[in-house]
Formats: structure tokens, C-alpha cells, sequence
């Protein structure tokens, strides 16, 4: 009777936290199953120890059965198969799979880039001090995170990514100085969740802080309960990879290329055609291939591409259509800072600059010259992020705001 009492307790216990991993991490779970944001935050924080746990009560349960004689060998045995895909699946997957390369990222020169990459290709460009970097979507795609040792133009800026919100961003690793040690573990959403490991806290992509550090009361956009408690988000933008080596033919261009292990090469295989047939779905139908969402807005279709930007409390953004109609150019304010918009048909590439000049801008081009005078990029445009994204985690954004209040320079925001 005990050794039965421990088999059933044993495997209770293993296949429940097993279900529950493969549900919160499993990623193409949630292709099925609706995932709530604070299981899956629960998972992230305590994940080795849940691990550990429900190992532990499977290891139980067989010392039950060979010991004790407890338990049917047919269950055992189901128990077993059951245990291997409820835990290697989502551990294999997330930390395989999704391994990033936020320090040992390769970058390559545009003529060994144009072997990998089209022409009209987008990618998401960061840049410093003349040094350049592309990354390509479909290269950076499966691993959402790279950098080097080296930084970017003496910079320690890493590129992180998110197919599923069509969305990267460039953000400085580090929050109060410190370096964080970054690990892709799932999305919500539709939105990528990074685990800082040395503390264990989940951080929303397209915030930039840490789950602990969130304000629960927060007015206006989501912040963090202390403003210095997060990565500094760095200047972001998009462009075709012709446009970028227009602009920067001595740029650099991030490439993903196979692995030299076998093992990790088919792995690799595998992951990637299974997120080019879902971010392909992602891109075309309305719905999101992962409906995960807390929020609806349908004062854009789902997947319009939106150019968002954050200042203070205050968020906007605009579609490359609406800047277009208007002439390639809008002004407006947001946060109190008067903002330019503005979409460089050479270069194919929409930008917002910082406008501090007191006065609207008429002309503005890829390099933020003006002709108010050089302009400064803002550094939390979201480029080019899927709308029912944004407005999930911005709801109170407007679209396509116009409007300059000729704020001075120097004048203190409102």
C-alpha cells in the first residue's frame, strides 16, 4: 500500500509540474493552450526549482514501483514517455533551440552579407560613433539576441528580437550598471520575455525592465517603479538592406550561419522551419498565430505595421502610410517634446528625431539633417511593430498624431 501511495503521489506530482512547464515554456504550446501572463512569470522566476521538484517526484514514483512494487509497469512506463516530453521539449527548445548570442554574435562585411541576404530584405539597423550594424529578420530571427565583446563603436549595445511582434530593438544590457546575464524564455503577448539569471526576473521585450521593478500603478504606459531600473533603449530603426548599404557600405551585417555541430545544425533546422511557417502565418492573417493577448483594439488592422514611440507617459505612433500622404514629413508633440517624422525614400527608412529647435521642420532626411539643423534620433521608436502589439502594451497610445507646440529648447517637459 505505501509503495502504491508513493507511485500515484510521485507521479501527480511529476506530470502536473510537467504540464504546467510544457504549457507556461513550451512556446508552440501556446499555439493551443491560452497561457495567463502571471503563470508563465511564476514559471520564469522559480523554473530550475519547479524542475527539480517535479524530477524528483518522478524519480519517487519509479523507486516506488522497482522497490516497493507499487504501481503497474504499463503506467510506469507512460509516466516515463510522458515525463521525457512534458520536460526535455520545453527545455530543449528554450534554452537549445532559442539559445542566443548575446556576446559571441558573428558580423560580417555587406559583399559576404549579399550571399545570405536580398536586396529589398529588411533589417533593423543600430549605429554608433560610424559603426553600423544590420540585422537581417530572417538571421536573427531564431536566436533574438546578438552582440559581441566587442560593442558598438566602443558601446555595450546587444540587438534583441522579437518575431512574433516583429520587433527589434537595441538595448544597452546593463540596468544600475550592471550587466545583465540575458536568456530568451518565452513571449506573451505576442511579445518576447527575457530572464535577467542573475537574479532570475522576467523582462518584457518591449519594455526593457525587470518584472520586480514593474509600478503596478502606473498612469499612463507601463514603467518601472524606479526610471533608472532599466536597459537603456538604444536608437532603432529599420531599412532594406540595399538601403543600408547605401547609407553604410562599410557597415557590418549580423548572419546567422550554420552551426558547425550536427547535432545542433538539425536542431537548428528544425526550430527555424517551424518559425518561418508560423511567423509567415504572423505576418498575413489577422488573428495572431499565438493568442495570448489581454487587450483588442480595432482602430488598426492587427497587423499594420506602426512606428511607436514612448516619451514619459505619453505614447504615439504613426504608419508609413499616413507619413507618406503627408508629404514624407509630420511634426508633432509628444511627452512635451516636439517630434519630426519623417521617411527618407533614398535610404527607405522612417525615422523620429527630437525636435528641440522651437520650430517646425519642413525637411528632414535620413541623417537627421534639417532644415532646422541636425536632429537627434529618438531612441524608443519601435519600428515597424505589428499594431495589435503596441496597443496590447500601449493601449492609450494615439495614431498618427499631428501637432507642434513650438516647445523651446531647454523648456522643461510637461
Amino acid at each position: 500500500m505505501a509503495g502504491l501511495i508513493l507511485f500515484a503521489l510521485g507521479l501527480i506530482v511529476s506530470l502536473g509540474i510537467g504540464f504546467v512547464y510544457f504549457r507556461d515554456l513550451g512556446d508552440v504550446s501556446q499555439m493551443l493552450l491560452k497561457v495567463k501572463r502571471e503563470n508563465m512569470v511564476r514559471f520564469i522566476r522559480h523554473e530550475y526549482r519547479l524542475i527539480g521538484v517535479g524530477l524528483g517526484g518522478f524519480v519517487v514514483a519509479t523507486l516506488a514501483h522497482f522497490i516497493l512494487g507499487g504501481g503497474p509497469f504499463w503506467l510506469w512506463i507512460i509516466s516515463a514517455l510522458l515525463v521525457l516530453l512534458l520536460y526535455g521539449f520545453p527545455y530543449v527548445w528554450v534554452h537549445l533551440g532559442l539559445r542566443n548570442q548575446l556576446n559571441n554574435a558573428a558580423f560580417f562585411p555587406i559583399s559576404e552579407a549579399q550571399k545570405y541576404v536580398g536586396p529589398t530584405a529588411p533589417v533593423i539597423v543600430i549605429e554608433h560613433n560610424g559603426h553600423a550594424r544590420a540585422h537581417p529578420d530572417a538571421q536573427i530571427m531564431r536566436p533574438h539576441l546578438a552582440g559581441d565583446a566587442d560593442g558598438l563603436g566602443g558601446e555595450d549595445v546587444v540587438m534583441t528580437y522579437c518575431a512574433m511582434a516583429n520587433l527589434g530593438q537595441g538595448y544597452s544590457p546593463r540596468i544600475e550598471g550592471k550587466r545583465l546575464d540575458l536568456e530568451v524564455l518565452a513571449q506573451h503577448g505576442n511579445n518576447l520575455i527575457l530572464r535577467d539569471n542573475e537574479t532570475g526576473e522576467p523582462i518584457q521585450h518591449i519594455y526593457g525592465f525587470r518584472e520586480a521593478d514593474r509600478d503596478p500603478n502606473a498612469d499612463g504606459p507601463a514603467c518601472p517603479i524606479r526610471p533608472e531600473a532599466q536597459m537603456t533603449p538604444w536608437p532603432t530603426y529599420r531599412m532594406t538592406f540595399r538601403g543600408f548599404q547605401k547609407a553604410f557600405p562599410e557597415g557590418e551585417v549580423y548572419l546567422n550561419k550554420p552551426s558547425p555541430n550536427l547535432v545542433l545544425r538539425l536542431l537548428d533546422m528544425v526550430t527555424e522551419i517551424t518559425f518561418g511557417w508560423g511567423i509567415g502565418r504572423q505576418h498575413q492573417e489577422d488573428a495572431p498565430v499565438m493568442d495570448n493577448m489581454d487587450r483588442s483594439d480595432d482602430r488598426l488592422p492587427n497587423k499594420t505595421y506602426v512606428w511607436g514611440i514612448t516619451i514619459g507617459k505619453d505614447a504615439a505612433c504613426w504608419t508609413d502610410d499616413f507619413v507618406v500622404e503627408n508629404n514624407w514629413i509630420i511634426n508633432a508633440t509628444v511627452g512635451g517634446r516636439d517630434v519630426v517624422v519623417s521617411l527618407d525614400p533614398k535610404y527607405e527608412s522612417l525615422g523620429v528625431w527630437y525636435n528641440d529647435s522651437g520650430k517646425p521642420v519642413t525637411r528632414c532626411d535620413f541623417w537627421g539633417m534639417s532644415d532646422q539643423g541636425r536632429l537627434q534620433r529618438v531612441e524608443t521608436l519601435r519600428a515597424g511593430v505589428f499594431w495589435h502589439v503596441w496597443s496590447e502594451f500601449f493601449p492609450e497610445t494615439d495614431i498618427n498624431r499631428v501637432g507642434h507646440t513650438t516647445t523651446k529648447k531647454g523648456e522643461e517637459a510637461a
